[in-house]
C-alpha cells in the first residue's frame, strides 16, 4: 500500500515536470534601466538606434548584460525639468536610472547650489522608490569664470559622495572638441560619439545593476 501510494506520487511529480517544461517556463523579464537626460540622452540629430540609450542598450549587452534600456530625455532640459518630471518620466519598474542633466543650467547660467539642489531632489525621489541610480555629470571650463566651473565640477562628485553612487564625472569627456565624434554644431556627439559615451557609461550602470540585485 505505500509503496503503491510513493509510486503514484512520483508518477504525479513527474506528470507536473513534464508540463513545466512543454509549457515552457517562463523567462524573466531583462532589467529597465532609464535614462534621464537632455538633448543627448534625447538622442538630438541621430536615429533613435544610433542615439546614446540604444547605443548604452548594445554596450551593455556587450558587456554580457541584459537589459533594456529606455530614453527619458527632453532636449533643452534643465536639472529642474528633470526634478519636475522624474515622477511620470521614470516609469515604475525601472531598476536603475541613469540622471545626467546639467548641461542646459551651466549654458543658461544657473548657480550651482541651485543645479545641486535640483539633482538632490531627483536623487532622493529616486532612492524614495527603491530606484538604483547613476549619476552623469558635465564640466564647466574655466573660460565660463573659475569660481563657477570650480562651484559646478564640485557638485556632482559630492552628490555621488552623499549618495552613494556609481559616476561619470564628464560625460563629454574625451568627445567634446574631437570633430569626428561631434555633430556640426560641436555641441551633440553624432553615432560615434555616442558609442563613446555609452562604452564608458555602461560599466557604470553594470555596476548599479549588481548592487540592486544584491540589495
Amino acid at each position: 500500500m505505500v509503496k503503491s501510494a510513493s509510486r503514484l506520487l512520483s508518477r504525479r511529480r513527474l506528470l507536473a515536470s513534464l508540463v513545466l517544461v512543454s509549457q515552457g517556463a517562463a523567462a524573466p523579464k531583462p532589467p529597465v534601466v532609464t535614462v534621464l537626460g537632455d538633448s543627448i540622452t534625447a538622442g538630438l540629430g541621430l536615429p533613435v538606434r544610433e542615439a546614446m540609450p540604444a547605443q548604452l542598450q548594445a554596450a551593455l549587452a556587450r558587456l554580457g548584460v541584459v537589459a533594456t534600456v529606455r530614453a527619458a530625455g527632453v532636449s533643452g532640459d534643465t536639472s529642474g525639468g528633470g526634478l519636475a518630471r522624474v515622477g511620470f518620466s521614470v516609469a515604475a519598474d525601472t531598476a536603475v536610472c541613469v540622471v545626467a542633466l546639467g548641461g542646459n543650467d551651466l549654458l543658461q547660467g544657473v548657480e550651482p547650489a541651485q543645479t545641486k539642489a535640483n539633482l538632490r531632489g531627483i536623487l532622493q525621489k529616486l532612492k524614495a522608490r527603491g530606484v538604483g541610480t547613476v549619476l552623469v555629470g558635465v564640466a564647466a571650463p574655466a573660460s565660463i569664470g573659475a569660481a563657477y566651473a570650480r562651484e559646478f565640477n564640485a557638485l556632482y562628485p559630492d552628490l555621488a559622495k552623499t549618495f552613494g553612487t556609481p559616476l561619470l564625472a564628464n560625460i563629454l569627456e574625451g568627445v567634446r572638441g574631437n570633430p569626428a565624434l561631434m555633430q556640426r554644431d560641436g555641441v551633440h556627439p553624432n553615432a560615434a560619439g555616442a558609442r563613446k559615451v555609452a562604452e564608458g557609461l555602461a560599466p557604470l550602470v553594470a555596476r548599479a545593476l549588481r548592487a540592486r540585485k544584491r540589495a
